[in-house]
């Protein structure tokens, strides 16, 4: 496993990445990291997608507001979701609003150093984020996927990250953004989900594989998980590139 160091945490592993927006963790079933049985006992690596929020009691706690999400890549890369049986128009950095507790699978393109290779990793979001209203997408959730997590996926392995939203009394006061992610290696055998609850409060599990879409078209909707509903988030261009785009109608 490795964890990473973005603004969020990361956790991950040869076979399992955990990721968070703030730092990196470990895991515990090795015994050397102490985890808080008291927070969410519901919590453990080996579950599957979807499987946190299928409990009676967290789907009691699911919210209904979109939370926005913003997916990060290498140089190139490009991300889509699914529209209607089709994808959505690719997007470098896309931000979308995403519900807490379905399981979305979207596409990522541009790969690099493999061109025409597409891979569907999914994402699940265990909470939200609850930023100053107004400001909501100031602050998405930021998914980052890293050139080695593509490579290892196309090699067979699944990559795991677990974002979470660190503890204010224990996080280190150092400024972070969201490509400042640096991986450390754990063994299939530490659940890093477990540790970053320790550690914070998880709020997204990103798993990265090598699993392509369904020749048949009767098994689609069950491959992106019934399409669950997400909102489109156009991001407002900065302004000085706003400027130069009017300055050049104007020509």
């Amino acid at each position: 496993m490795r964890l990473t160091k973005p603004s969020f945490r990361v956790l991950c592993t040869a076979t399992v990445i955990f990721m968070s927006f703030m730092h990196s963790v470990q895991a515990q079933q090795s015994g050397t990291t102490p985890v808080r049985t008291d927070r969410h006992p519901l919590y453990h690596t080996s579950l599957p997608p979807g499987a946190i929020w299928n409990s009676p009691a967290a789907y009691s706690m699911q919210p209904t507001s979109f939370q926005p999400v913003k997916f990060y890549g290498p140089k190139g890369t490009e991300f889509s979701m699914p529209n209607g049986g089709a994808m959505s128009q690719s997007e470098k950095n896309l931000m979308a609003g995403l519900l807490v507790g379905p399981v979305y699978r979207f596409r990522v393109t541009g790969i690099p150093f493999s061109p025409g290779v597409e891979l569907y990793p999914t994402i699940e979001l265990l909470g939200r984020l609850h930023p100053p209203p107004g400001q909501e997408t100031r602050f998405p959730i930021p998914v980052t996927i890293s050139e080695s997590d593509l490579q290892n996926a196309m090699e067979g392995s699944l990559v795991t990250r677990v974002i979470y939203l660190e503890d204010p009394q224990s996080a280190a006061p150092l400024a972070k953004t969201n490509d400042d992610a640096t991986p450390i290696d754990l063994t299939p055998k530490q659940d890093a989900l477990a540790t970053a609850d320790s550690l914070g409060r998880p709020i997204a599990i990103l798993r990265i594989g090598s699993l392509a879409p369904p020749r048949n078209p009767a098994l689609t909707p069950q491959f992106y998980f019934g399409y669950p509903a997400w909102a489109p988030i156009y991001q407002t261009p900065p302004a000085s590139t706003a400027i130069e785009n009017n300055t050049a109608q104007a020509r």
